[in-house]
């Protein structure tokens, strides 16, 4: 039986992921500390991030480690530490994934805007 879990819940998309995957959909690879910082400030901006600061690095690297299980993220290990850096492919699939979770999560909710 093929397994179709992607990770993703029934209640909607997960911003932190959102952010994780618009981050690393351009083709740059990142140490963990500057991903969190850009995607820490882009959840500000978007008044998403909830929790503090030290909660908030704790669900991004746990995000971002399930998304390098899944193999949608490549860890390359450095002298200078960790890099992090979406493949291109499955940073697409992702974020139309995400798209479609957006859209449906805004169908079940009224008023709910669709990004």
């Amino acid at each position: 039986m093929k397994n179709n879990y992607s990770g993703f819940s029934r209640r909607g998309p997960d911003v932190v992921v959102e952010e994780i995957v618009g981050v690393l959909s351009r083709k740059a690879s990142y140490e963990f500390k500057a991903l969190f910082d850009v995607v820490h400030e882009n959840l500000r901006a978007r008044n998403a991030a909830s929790g503090g600061e030290e909660m908030m690095r704790l669900k991004t690297y746990e995000k971002l480690q399930n998304l390098v299980g899944q193999g949608a993220v490549k860890k390359t290990i450095t002298e200078n530490g960790k890099k992090y850096e979406g493949v291109a492919s499955a940073m697409k699939a992702l974020t139309l994934q995400l798209k479609t979770l957006r859209a449906d999560s805004a169908k079940r909710v009224p008023g709910t805007p669709v990004k």
